[in-house]
């Protein structure tokens, strides 16, 4: 059999290599502390328990930060994966998917028509706002998730379209109806329903 089937090196391999070079740092680590106590009585040495439960602490915390740095990681660039992988046909959010025919977006504008009507511009605003979160799925430009939130929509959406400002127009009156306690005005949902329209024509 030609040696050149065998594997030259392994994850597995290399994680026991590192262990080990951690270990022998650690155990002089503990020569050098040692040597440097000379007022201590000769032959004292850290009892084999003690030095366990360093080495097991030790490790603990390079665990608990990998898992810290892995999670900071994935809050970061998740959005940025979904994005890639929706618009490279590799992934479906099956969430998005299944919606009730209640939030189609013919739907939507619809409603938010009547509410503009009855004078109730906050929910006409939103409406018009999720019928463009609805126009984002639809064209697999940012896939809906309900998770995301608006100032993740704004970033995705600077990498993806050309004309962010019809976007922001929206997703700003959005942040206002939901955390701010400014009046929504008709002039308000005029300017949404021409930064909708300037969307669904791209």
């Amino acid at each position: 059999m030609p040696t050149d089937t065998f594997e030259k090196t392994s994850w597995s391999w290399q994680l026991s290599l590192f262990q080990q070079q951690v270990g022998e740092w650690w155990e002089y680590q503990f020569y050098r502390f040692e040597q440097a106590l000379p007022e201590l009585p000769t032959g004292w040495s850290i009892s084999p328990w003690l030095a366990e439960l360093l080495k097991f602490l030790f490790w603990l915390v390079i665990a608990l930060f990998t898992v810290w740095i892995s999670w900071r990681l994935w809050r970061e660039f998740s959005p940025y994966l979904y994005s890639w992988l929706s618009r490279s046909g590799n992934f479906t959010d099956f969430r998005a998917k299944t919606r009730s025919s209640e939030s189609s977006i013919a739907l939507l504008l619809e409603r938010s028509q009547e509410f503009y009507r009855q004078g109730n511009y906050r929910e006409a605003c939103r409406c018009v706002y999720l019928a463009m979160l609805q126009q984002l799925d639809k064209k697999a430009i940012v896939p809906h998730k309900i998770s995301r939130t608006d100032g993740e929509y704004l970033q995705l959406l600077r990498s993806a379209v050309t004309s962010i400002q019809p976007y922001e127009t929206l997703i700003t009156t959005h942040e206002q109806l939901c955390f701010g306690n400014a009046e929504i005005l008709p002039d308000n949902y005029q300017q949404c329903r021409q930064a909708y329209r300037q969307i669904s024509q791209e």
